[in-house]
């Protein structure tokens, strides 16, 4: 009797029929990446393959991201559920039009970088396996905005550190050494930090299926437990993204590898800690984030301000680089804080409350949805204009034998459309038009001010003009001046270093430089100058995470 109830049991928690060939799209971009790694690593006495194998790897990856997008957009959220097991028993993939617009930039700048490093990584390094890391990073970057479980989400963050410690020391040289122990510290702390929260989440809802634990949590009334799941979960992922006050590793660390890796660091490393910020405390516990709102706009003032300063303050190009990605993160994460408890605390304070309720609600909802989308844009400009800019910084580095500002010039003169390219990546960063960088920061300044929180809205454009004065600051010394007379002899070290390190190939190595940055700036020009593809995008990713009403009905009502 008991094997019998069990059968029925398990027949009413399995999937009937077969699955369709279209849901398969949902992990084919984790799938296409452990395959082409794999297969590289099995060729490792062949590394001359490796690059002409890797690229149309990648290609394919960013075909598939694109078409998951594509089907996204037009159907809504999909799932797919692993060996057939219903929610929430199951572990399930499910990807909405958020998850499919970072993975989708996250492949794009993959291939990108794949190019590049046909030029800029020696024989030997490719024998160390920098294209099976490179897939293995890849695959969990994918894996994290595809997943619907929360521990599944933990298990793809350890998945693409492993790949990025790998790529981390590659060269064993001793500040590279030095610059992955603390990379590896922190974020192990990080991790832990994390595992706990997971372990205390599933104590309070028995579940790890992110759809059910929506669910439970919007019936749950207000519990101090959950309160700090979410304070918790805060810490972890701004530890991840590296904000004020969890960032010094970043500026200690992104700056050793090569610069390659630095752009592939800079452009999607951080964006996951922001995605899984925006995944778990905007879906999963939004009254709790509404409650840390404050100090969730406290902590993005302060990381861009420290982000913008310390650009200023530095005089090596790619250390500069390092405090960019920090102000940029401060941009992002502005968007979660509003609106404001201010706004809705007045809005309260009406002689009716049920009239009150109703009158605040919409209003709110959409000022959230302006800040949620505008970081949103911003996160997918950043993962590309970071990524170009760290390219760019090891081209200029090769073509002046140093990153050192001081020690740089004459480019402009030398290598104009190099020059000009460069520039247009530097007036995105500063989010200056026509470029991709302005119209999120015009969303984000939009919704603090009507969040009540001008005093945000004013650390948006303050930032934004130190950014504007350290990138005139890079183009006027590295660019735009002559090239110094005298170079010390510290400066010839540099030089002979950063010739070692990067372009082995050097004339059709500066070629295929260029070909990956005009791809990426192609992004920046027409998020730019043609923003209302990528707005409608990210409106509806930020609605869907507001009200995940389709999301939910993916999982429990055509899960596959």
């Amino acid at each position: 009797m008991a094997i019998g109830n069990i059968e029925v049991l398990k027949v009413e928690a399995m999937v009937k029929g077969a699955v369709a060939a279209s849901d398969y799209l949902i992990v084919l971009p984790v799938v296409t990446c452990f395959i082409f790694g794999a297969g590289l690593l099995m060729l490792r006495k062949r590394i001359d393959w490796h690059p002409w194998l890797a690229i149309p790897g990648f290609v394919l990856l960013f075909g598939i991201d694109v078409a998951l997008l594509v089907k996204v957009a037009a159907e809504g959220p999909q799932t797919m559920m692993m060996s057939g097991w219903k929610p929430p028993f199951g572990i399930a993939f499910t990807v909405d039009l958020m998850g499919a617009l970072f993975v989708s930039v996250a492949g794009f700048v993959a291939l990108a970088c794949a190019i590049y490093a046909v030029a800029s990584i020696s024989a030997t390094e490719r024998r160390y396996g920098f294209y099976p890391f490179l897939f293995l990073m890849m695959g969990g970057v994918s894996g994290a905005f595809l997943t619907g479980d929360i521990f599944n989400l933990y298990v793809w963050f350890e998945v693409l550190l492993i790949g990025s410690f790998g790529l981390l020391i590659l060269g064993s040289e001793h500040e590279q050494l030095d610059g992955a122990t603390k990379y590896c510290m922190l974020n192990l702390v990080g991790t832990t930090l994390f595992l706990i929260a997971t372990g205390y989440l599933y104590g309070i809802f028995g579940t790890l299926n992110m759809a059910d634990i929506a669910t439970k949590a919007a019936a749950m009334p207000d519990d101090g437990a959950v309160y700090t799941l979410a304070v918790l979960y805060l810490v972890a992922f701004s530890l991840k993204a590296a904000a004020f006050p969890l960032n010094s590793w970043l500026p200690a660390s992104y700056h050793t590898p090569r610069f390659v890796v630095s752009a592939l660091f800079a452009g999607l490393l951080t964006k996951v800690g922001v995605y899984a910020m925006i995944r778990v405390l905007l879906m999963l516990f939004p009254p709790e984030r509404a409650g840390l709102a404050s100090v969730i706009a406290w902590i993005a003032g302060l990381t861009m301000l420290v982000g913008a300063l310390g650009a200023l303050a530095q005089t090596d190009l790619r250390r500069l680089l390092n405090y960019v990605v920090i102000a940029g993160i401060g941009t992002i994460l502005a968007g979660l804080a509003v609106p404001s408890m201010t706004a809705v605390s007045s809005a309260l304070s009406v002689a009716d409350p049920a009239t009150a309720a109703q009158s605040v609600a919409a209003p709110a909802a959409a000022v959230l949805q302006t800040g949620l989308s505008g970081s949103i844009y911003y996160a997918l400009h950043s993962i590309v204009v970071m990524t170009g800019l760290y390219l760019a910084a090891g081209t200029a580095a090769y073509l002046a034998g140093s990153s050192s500002l001081a020690e740089m010039g004459g480019l402009w003169r030398r290598h104009p459309l190099f020059a000009a390219l460069v520039l247009v990546l530097l007036f995105a960063v500063s989010g200056l038009p026509p470029f991709s960088g302005f119209w999120p920061k015009v969303a984000l300044v939009r919704a603090t001010i009507t969040a009540d929180m001008p005093w945000l809205a004013a650390t948006i454009l303050v930032s934004g003009f130190l950014m504007t004065i350290a990138s005139a600051r890079v183009f006027a010394l590295a660019f735009w001046r002559p090239l110094p007379a005298i170079q010390s002899a510290a400066s010839e070290s540099e030089a002979a270093r950063i010739e070692a390190e990067t372009f082995q190939a050097p004339g059709p190595g500066r070629a295929l430089s260029l070909v990956p940055m005009l791809g990426l700036i192609s992004f920046v020009i027409a998020a730019g100058v043609w923003p209302e593809w990528l707005a409608r995008l990210t409106d509806g990713a930020a609605a869907g995470v507001i009200d995940p009403a389709a999301y939910l009905s993916s999982v429990f009502g055509g899960g596959s």
